[in-house]
């Protein structure tokens, strides 16, 4: 006997044995209980979910002549078994992908007048009718909407869009859904029941989920695994012939990154690449599973998971272990890794990168925690020492610029301070050296002494300079010594001739000639430790606020700690045209090169030359 594919094998011949769209069939039956059946119906929907199935049901129950209590073909009249064997000429099919022009919807209008042989109806169902030419919808149309009432059109499209309105206008519409990932499963392994198939409950799932909701392309995938494997259908098997990446990978590749294992995740990934898999399937794969890790966080969303059983316990453990702010951080940067990722020249380093900052994102997170609860404690505390002038207070008496201090730069000050000297660091966070700190010019008695913050394993390691060991008593001592011999301190005086000079050498730094184009084009200018940048469009002041190294640059070469950045926008500057230089005659380059060497003159007498407007 020859092989049938199971698409056509099992392929539905009752509205109940439809899969996924009771919303259809219980609506036609209820049509058909009813006498409401329409004549026009259009089934639209994506591909493989039943439409041309539900189509020959409908035909098959209108001209059947026993039809069933439950309004169902009864599949042993005449007319039920001409349908069986494709010999019923009440029920025509045409395919308007090969048949779209004008001509053949003329054969169908004619084919429309004569009235069937047996039975009550004739029924013609169009396929792909989005096919169909603009000519050919405009010869269809007066036959669709008044047809004979013996004449019943059941159109079928995967894509109503490209319908005219005036041809939806005329019919009554069923969309069709996808497939979940259960019902496809279930109608899997009731085949595998009929054909005495030993098939495992997840290699099931993984041929639903990769038919991505059509039926006929799960069937499809079936009949090929089957083949290979023959009786029994393994995970393996399954994983193997498809290509499809283990999710035991994702497990395990998520239980180092919540230890912070680098070694093993960089292991893991080569690991992956050796199996031939490529970079972006294998960083989609991963956020898929970070996204089931999340859904697996309540057990409200719990139902969002199609998976099997025993792989949905396995996710919830995994769950229970991994932070929210881990799965959210890790799946932002799967879906940065995943857009960059064609434009990656190294693409293997380019996912190494983006794993490097996953593995790390628990403790940045928690860094980042730490850093704004110590910045918001140093806010609420008012200790009893007067501040140095334009300086504020942070942590164990370091001080930053005025400009420094809003929460996310202490955050950064805190979190790198606390970075682990013996791994590498967290992603996102560099090295930030505390500056020099502007003492206090009076102190209240008694001193006090700064408070130093909790020696965690983290902090002892890093052995950044601070001053828990040096008295403010001290300092202070210094400093009233030294305006007692030399007067106070004075902040040095800025010019605007080294503002510019340190200005070009910036310049001068940049790699990119669009921004050193807009920094040469602005207007600086220097008031006591404030620098006025003022420019011309909206885009120069961005890509000056985005030179974040600038005002750091500039603070080091003037050796002004406390200079601040105040920018202008000034749009006159850029609506002044540059002149257009003069066009010169030919007469007029002659006399002026003349005016500059008079021998021009003689090599024109010498050779006879003359002007043409001479």
């Amino acid at each position: 006997m020859a092989f049938v594919v199971s698409a056509r094998k099992y392929r539905p011949v009752h509205f109940e044995d439809v899969v996924g769209q009771a919303h259809v069939s219980q609506t036609l039956k209820k049509a058909l209980q009813t006498d409401h059946v329409a004549h026009a119906f259009l089934f639209c929907g994506p591909r493989g979910v039943g439409k041309t199935t539900c189509a020959r049901i409908l035909a098959k129950v209108l001209n059947c002549q026993n039809v069933t209590a439950n309004f169902e073909p009864c599949g042993e009249c005449e007319s039920c078994r001409a349908f069986s064997e494709n010999a019923s000429f009440n029920i025509m099919e045409l395919d308007a992908a090969s048949n779209n022009s004008v001509e053949h919807i003329r054969t169908l209008v004619e084919q429309v007048r004569f009235q069937p042989q047996q039975g009550k109806y004739k029924v013609f169902i169009i396929d792909e009718v989005h096919m169909l030419s603009q000519a050919a919808f405009n010869a269809f149309l007066k036959t669709l909407e008044e047809p004979p009432s013996y004449a019943i059109f059941i159109l079928a499209t995967t894509e109503k869009h490209k319908i005219i309105p005036t041809i939806l206008s005329r019919c009554q519409i069923f969309d069709f859904k996808r497939i979940q990932v259960g019902d496809t499963v279930a109608h899997l392994q009731k085949i595998c029941d009929a054909e005495g198939i030993e098939a495992e409950g997840d290699a099931l799932h993984i041929i639903a989920q990769k038919a991505d909701g059509a039926l006929r392309d799960a069937l499809s995938i079936f009949d090929r695994i089957t083949s290979a494997s023959g009786k029994k259908i393994t995970y393996e098997d399954v994983i193997t012939n498809l290509n499809v990446l283990d999710y035991d990978y994702f497990f395990r590749l998520t239980d180092a990154l919540l230890t912070e294992d680098l070694r093993q995740v960089l292991l893991i990934h080569d690991s992956v690449l050796r199996n031939g898999f490529e970079g972006d399937h294998f960083i989609n794969g991963l956020a898929e599973h970070l996204r089931n890790l999340l859904v697996c966080k309540d057990a409200e969303t719990l139902r969002l998971l199609e998976v099997s059983d025993n792989l949905r316990e396995r996710y919830r453990q995994q769950a229970a272990l991994a932070p929210a702010s881990f799965l959210l951080t890790a799946l932002n940067l799967c879906n940065d890794c995943d857009i960059n990722y064609k434009m990656a020249r190294q693409k293997p380093l380019h996912v190494e990168l983006y794993l490097i900052k996953m593995c790390y994102a628990n403790q940045a997170v928690q860094l980042a925690s730490s850093g704004q609860q110590q910045a918001v404690g140093a806010e609420k505390k008012t200790p009893d020492v007067s501040s140095p002038v334009g300086s504020s207070t942070v942590g164990s008496g370091q001080s930053v610029p005025r400009d420094a201090t809003n929460s996310s730069s202490i955050a950064k000050q805190s979190a790198s301070a606390q970075q682990p000297s013996n791994g590498p660091p967290p992603p996102g966070y560099a090295e930030v050296v505390p500056p020099t700190p502007v003492e206090s010019v009076t102190v209240k008695e008694p001193p006090i002494e700064p408070v130093a913050p909790p020696q965690t394993g983290l902090l002892r390691k890093t052995g950044i300079p601070g001053l828990s060991s040096v008295s403010l008593q001290s300092i202070h001592d210094e400093i009233a010594e030294a305006e007692a011999n030399n007067g106070p301190v004075q902040a040095p005086k800025l010019n605007l001739e080294d503002l510019r000079e340190a200005w070009s050498a910036y310049i001068d730094s940049i790699d990119k000639d669009s921004v050193k184009a807009m920094l040469r084009g602005a207007d600086i200018d220097i008031n006591p430790e404030q620098v006025t940048v003022t420019v011309g469009s909206a885009l120069a002041e961005n890509t000056v606020r985005q030179e974040t190294m600038l005002m750091d640059f500039l603070r080091k070469r003037l050796h002004a700690p406390l200079l601040a950045l105040t920018i202008k926008l000034d749009p006159s500057r850029s609506n002044a045209a540059p002149a257009k230089p003069k066009r010169l005659t030919d007469s007029e380059k002659y006399h002026a090169m003349r005016a500059v060497n008079p021998l021009v003159d003689e090599v024109r007498k010498r050779f006879d030359l003359s002007l043409e407007n001479e």
